[in-house]
């Protein structure tokens, strides 16, 4: 009999030599032909990277991975999924999928979902698509949704003009 414990494992796998022959599980699955077809189970998604909190970083920072911020940062910063710790100050501006503010932020923020805990503190325009913002928050700028607020040039909607057809 087989478990997802024991496929999902990670470790040396037992040869073929130390497992106990059974012929209902090939006849139970119409896909293997006799072939060395092994599934392979989706890659794990690397852990964040963090900035700890004595890191005192001056310029922009890009990644299509996930960052977690506790130190200063002083520039832009793209991410997929920004965290920004308690400790954490950032002057530039913030653009990702997905924006956790605990800490300090100087300057806009640009997500998909934006949220602000209530030990966030920030001073500058949010732009999001959606927004929750906890009791205790500090906030000092303007509030914009946008349906796709990663793009800076993007503005809501545009009224379609009529084509004239001369």
């Amino acid at each position: 009999m087989f478990s997802k414990s024991k496929i999902n494992e990670p470790g040396p796998k037992p040869s073929d030599a130390d497992k106990p022959s059974t012929s209902s599980a090939t006849a139970s699955s119409p896909s293997s032909s006799g072939s060395d077809y092994k599934p392979s189970a989706p890659k794990p998604k690397p852990p964040a990277s963090v900035l700890s909190s004595d890191l005192h970083v001056t310029g922009n920072m890009k990644t299509t991975g996930d960052i977690q911020v506790e130190g200063t940062v002083e520039g832009d910063i793209r991410a997929h999924l920004l965290t920004i710790g308690e400790t954490a100050t950032i002057k530039g501006e913030v653009i990702a999928d997905d924006i956790v503010v605990n800490g300090r932020v100087v300057g806009r923020v640009r997500g998909l979902k934006v949220r602000l805990t209530s030990t966030a503190r920030v001073e500058g325009d949010i732009i999001h698509k959606t927004i929750a913002i906890e009791s205790g928050a500090h906030f000092e700028g303007s509030v914009q949704r946008q349906d796709d607020p990663l793009n800076p040039g993007a503005k809501t909607a545009p009224v379609a003009k009529p084509n004239p057809a001369s």
